[in-house]
């Protein structure tokens, strides 16, 4: 894949959003793209941050460090969006500018910790397993509430909203009651919680489906970089 296949790929990427924004009479600049790089080299990121791409999303830690310094200097925001462990809570938070993947109180006690030593604040979202899958990490929709007060009390943490990746269905139609209901459980915490506002939920083969039932970060890779 060419510099130039990434561009034109983003450029398309663009226009659904933007149609899919349409569609649901929503601003397309409240609508966050995410490029997912996981195993995608810094050359071939490179040229999507050029046209464009502003923010960057990694799963595994150590890959984000390597491409974040081939990329040092570039204007692109990071991204952890796969599972963290507590121990590499350090090492996110000098890889990445928000973490996606809040998922324990553990790993927001020890986030809270280290954002504190470096004397910084961390925008966060709680991953949810809105499937109820036993193979994906995430909070239970029963434990949500509770986990968000739990979270409240770390000041080093900003909390913005939510993250889910649903179960997978060939046909994205099948995906949106699990992203319809990420929506009600964000608009139930926002009642009480105004800075609750991000929805990151969507991929290649559903985004559109996310940003109609109101996504406000998608994550999209293979649309981009085509597949691994």
């Amino acid at each position: 894949m060419t510099d130039c296949d990434v561009a034109q790929n983003l450029a398309g990427v663009r226009r659904r959003i933007e149609a899919a924004c349409e569609r649901a009479r929503r601003d397309p600049a409240l609508v966050k793209l995410v490029g997912v790089t996981k195993t995608v080299p810094a050359e071939r990121i490179k040229p999507a941050i050029e046209a464009g791409l502003e923010i960057i999303g990694e799963n595994y830690m150590q890959e984000a460090k390597s491409k974040r310094d081939a990329l040092a200097g570039l204007p692109v925001l990071w991204h952890c969006i796969g599972h963290l462990q507590a121990n590499k809570a350090k090492i996110a938070l000098e890889c990445c500018d928000w973490i996606e993947s809040v998922d324990s109180v553990g790993l927001a006690a020890e986030l809270n910790r280290r954002a504190g030593l470096s004397g910084r604040k961390v925008p966060v979202l709680i991953q949810v397993n809105i499937g109820s899958e036993e193979t994906k990490n995430g909070i239970g929709e029963s434990e949500l509430t509770s986990f968000v007060e739990s979270c409240r009390g770390f000041e080093r943490l900003e909390l913005r909203g939510l993250m889910a990746l649903p179960p997978f269905f060939d046909q994205p139609e099948r995906v949106r009651p699990f992203f319809r209901r990420m929506r009600e459980l964000l608009d139930q915490l926002r009642a009480r919680d105004e800075n609750l506002c991000e929805l990151s939920m969507g991929m290649s083969g559903d985004f559109e489906v996310a940003i109609e039932e109101g996504a406000t970060i998608v994550r999209v890779g293979t649309a981009i970089f085509g597949h691994r």
